[in-house]
């Protein structure tokens, strides 16, 4: 299976959210998840309210069951929002979240690049990096 075939099979069935409906989801107290890297995040801006959680450790930080994870990762009912800066690699990283039991993990379409088009906020930092 090609890289195609791994997002069209992440995607499947799943609701994708547009810039705005992240605002909406993160106001309802969903958690937003940038997993960008400090470069993408050091050009784009920092995401108001995200938690940032490198993608090698994703699942082991939300996952409830897990000794790592953090605090906001209180159940299998947590609606997580993960992005990204063009909103691929945010599609298998909230597949992966939904298969480790999360079921109302989804992603921003389009990623950061968006939320940018969208003329929504950014600042500088610092961000609420996860380790």
């Amino acid at each position: 299976m090609g890289i195609e075939e791994v997002l069209a099979a992440s995607r499947a069935g799943v609701r994708r959210l547009t810039p705005q409906e992240t605002v909406q989801a993160v106001a309802r107290g969903a958690l937003l998840v940038d997993t960008r890297t400090a470069q993408q995040r050091a050009e784009q801006g920092e995401l108001p309210g995200a938690i940032v959680i490198d993608r090698t450790v994703l699942e082991w930080r939300l996952d409830p069951t897990s000794p790592w994870r953090i605090p906001e990762a209180a159940g299998a009912d947590v609606e997580v929002v993960c992005v990204c800066r063009q909103g691929y690699s945010s599609s298998p990283a909230a597949a992966s979240l939904r298969a480790v039991g999360l079921r109302r993990a989804t992603d921003l379409a389009a990623g950061v690049e968006a939320w940018l088009a969208a003329g929504l906020p950014v600042d500088a930092g610092p961000a609420d990096v996860r380790r």
